[in-house]
């Protein structure tokens, strides 16, 4: 049966009923006008009363009434000082943004050795914190409308903020006084959920568990573990506090107390604090119940991002078959088809460099939610792929105008100008949404890729540095420094980022490409050769034209050594893509030269040099070309 209490604790009816009345006495003759005594109601009705002002209250809450739950609580927990009903006021307080009176409230019932009472004590002052910030952000937000409106600059809509001076003034740093006082809030936090230290497996040790109030011995089955959302709120203010180690212990703390903690494991994945051993170490060590198959199936799926065509496509089909453990069908259509689901797919489609399924499965995923925010980023990202800027730009109007506070939005904007190669204004959304969250990596990444394509690689290092820094699990901000050392021809430097890139996530292929790159510079043919068939192997089963450039460097590493053959054929299958480049036509010139085969050279250098005309190399070997061929035309005559 679905649980109507949100949250709220049900208090059970007496065991024992109460004594019997006493007789009733003798009615008295009266004087006309005096008031009749009325006797007073027996406890049982009291109790019943009561019994129905906590389930108006829960109803009051159903239908966001807080206010009036706030009221009718108020009374029943005056009316019996219950625990139960104190805590159903303190949550109802909670519910109505009343977080310091709920927090009073909590202090004085001296039950703070309860650990329920002590979560919703920390929760109010993790919650008194973002308060304290988003203050801020709105007064700074007042300001900046204040400044533009007074300017009349409306020029661009997206750069009538930040193109004020006024404006940029008041999108300065938060006040220190603001940031003192959410640092202070967030200490106490800690202090509130009480002592405990936990080790780099996300075990706890000396932790002081309190003693529990059970209000209701019937719904522990179907509750999360009050100790992972303890854990949980812990890592949260770890985090908030810029201890990223210990908020990525606590958070798998968080989820091995109770593999339900779900935002537990969001925080760990998205926010990159794991590499790809230690996910797939983490989520081995889980104990799933039997009927939570589906749930160990869904983590396997989120974790799996960079595995081969198979492996991905076996977790798919793991999640499919559990599902019908939940699923009112016996299909389990329900589960594989819902959003979550369908936006990790999207996310492997990404990563593995289909971005027309990519795309394609976001824009249905977004017609069933189009405020799905994880499918709205894969989006964006497939967007700006495929080079659709007016998509881009109308999401972004509409993610400004929904979620202006959002970090996803602002990089959005900045997505669309990267996508029309606006590099100075992209980079200064993408700081935009960086300074409205640090902790969101593609803005951080986004970032180094605008100032790379300036060719600014002191700004791209150092944004990328920073990503490196802040997340720790994510393998892009090392593998692009890795590829800006390629661009400075420091290939030694080049070939230890790469590295350090596989150590992290060995499943990607673009790594054990760019490595090829280093070694072909580095003039190690054979090893280039192995590594670029290496990508190859890790590319799902059917190449697509993200691959064309490994084909081609692929031809160039056996061209040079002297396996022409072999080469002739990672040409053709480069060719074989829409995107046709002239180094795929080079190179197959130049072997068909190198064999000796003029005609298919001359054909070639052709082709090549009607992509690209002024190409000197082009040119000059097929001039050379031509003249072999009719030196050698003239000696058949003369034989």
């Amino acid at each position: 049966m679905r649980d109507t209490n949100f949250g709220f604790p049900r208090v059970p009816p007496p065991s024992s009923p109460a004594a019997a009345p006493a007789a009733e006495p003798s009615p008295k003759r009266r004087r006309v006008g005096e008031a009749a005594e009325e006797p007073p109601p027996p406890p049982e009705m009291r109790e019943e009363a009561l019994e129905r002002l906590r389930g108006v209250v829960r109803d009051s809450v159903g239908k966001h009434l807080y206010a009036s739950a706030i009221f009718l609580a108020d009374k029943v927990a005056a009316a019996t000082g219950d625990p139960a009903d104190l805590y159903m006021l303190a949550q109802a307080l909670f519910l109505g943004r009343h977080f310091r009176r709920a927090l009073h409230l909590l202090n004085n019932s001296r039950l703070l050795r309860d650990l329920r009472f002590r979560f919703l004590a920390a929760k109010c002052l993790s919650s008194c914190c973002l308060v304290v910030r988003t203050m801020s952000e709105f007064i700074r937000g007042k300001m900046i409308k204040i400044a533009a409106w007074n300017e009349h600059y409306v020029s661009d809509v997206f750069l009538l903020i930040l193109d004020n001076e006024a404006a940029r003034r008041a999108t300065g740093p938060i006040r220190f006084s603001d940031m003192h006082e959410e640092l202070k809030e967030w200490h106490q936090c800690l202090l509130m959920l009480g002592d405990a230290k936990v080790d780099e497996h996300g075990k706890v040790l000396d932790q002081d568990d309190g003693s529990d109030i059970y209000f209701d011995k019937d719904a522990e089955d179907h509750e999360i573990n009050i100790k992972s959302a303890i854990c949980f709120l812990r890592g949260k203010a770890y985090e908030a506090l810029d201890n990223r180690d210990l908020a990525c212990q606590w958070y798998k703390a968080a989820i091995k107390a109770d593999p339900l903690c779900y935002e537990a494991l969001e925080c760990l994945v998205d926010n990159y604090m794991l590499t790809c051993e230690e996910e797939s170490e983490l989520l081995s060590s889980l104990q799933f119940r039997e009927e939570d198959g589906w749930l160990s199936a869904f983590y396997s799926c989120l974790i799996t991002k960079h595995e081969k065509y198979y492996v991905v496509e076996a977790k798919f089909k793991e999640l499919e078959r559990e599902s019908c453990s939940i699923s009112s069908s016996s299909s389990g259509e329900t589960l594989k088809n819902n959003i979550d689901v369908l936006a990790c797919k999207a996310e492997y489609y990404h990563q593995s460099g289909e971005y027309q399924k990519c795309w394609q499965l976001t824009s249905s995923l977004l017609e069933r939610d189009p405020f799905h925010l994880k499918g709205t980023l894969v989006h964006l990202a497939a967007a700006m792929e495929l080079g659709h800027s007016n998509d881009l730009y109308l999401l972004a109007c509409n993610l400004v105008k929904d979620y202006p506070q959002k970090a996803l939005s602002w990089f959005a904007v900045g997505c669309y100008y990267y996508c029309i190669k606006k590099y100075d204004q992209a980079r200064r959304y993408f700081g935009k949404a960086t300074g409205l969250d640090g902790t969101f990596p593609p803005a951080w990444i986004g970032t180094g890729i605008a100032y790379a394509a300036q060719e600014e690689g002191d700004q791209a290092m150092a944004a990328f540095r920073t990503a490196a820094r802040l997340f720790p699990g994510c393998h892009l901000p090392t593998l692009y420094m890795g590829m800006q050392y390629v661009r400075m021809h420091n290939f030694k430097l080049a070939e230890q980022f790469f590295t350090q890139a596989k150590s992290i996530c060995p499943s990607d292929p673009l790594i054990y490409n760019e490595l090829g790159v280093v070694a072909y510079n580095m003039k190690e043919y054979r090893k280039a050769v192995q590594l670029f068939e290496l990508t190859l192997d890790h590319t799902s089963s059917s190449l697509n034209e993200m691959w064309e450039p490994t084909l081609v460097n692929l031809g160039h590493a056996l061209r040079k050594l002297k396996e022409y053959q072999r080469a002739v054929s990672y040409y053709e299958r480069a060719l074989t893509f829409p995107t046709k480049s002239l180094s795929a036509f080079t190179g197959l010139a130049y072997t068909y030269h190198l064999m000796d085969n003029l005609e298919a050279a001359i054909n070639y250098y052709h082709k090549a040099l009607w992509l690209k005309p002024d190409d000197q190399f082009c040119t000059d070997m097929l001039t050379y070309a031509l003249e072999s061929s009719c030196h050698s035309t003239a000696r058949r005559r003369v034989v």
